[in-house]
């Protein structure tokens, strides 16, 4: 799914992205909305990944997205 899409149906995906990150909080998900820099960044923050490892788990989140 392209970022249009996920931007358009933000309140769908929030739940799917909670899915794939279990230590995402409610409040996470909120401040992220659809913005992937936003996600990469908490990915970073969270987990303590590398800026190119959070954007290719956050990419390939979003291909599988159906």
């Amino acid at each position: 799914m392209n970022w249009d899409r996920i931007e358009g149906s933000w309140k769908q995906m929030k739940g799917k992205a909670r899915q794939q990150w279990g230590d995402l909080t409610d409040d996470n998900v909120d401040t992220i909305e659809e913005k992937r820099e936003e996600i990469v960044g908490m990915m970073q923050a969270r987990y303590g990944k590398a800026k190119d490892q959070a954007e290719r788990e956050v990419d390939e989140w979003s291909r599988g997205i159906n």
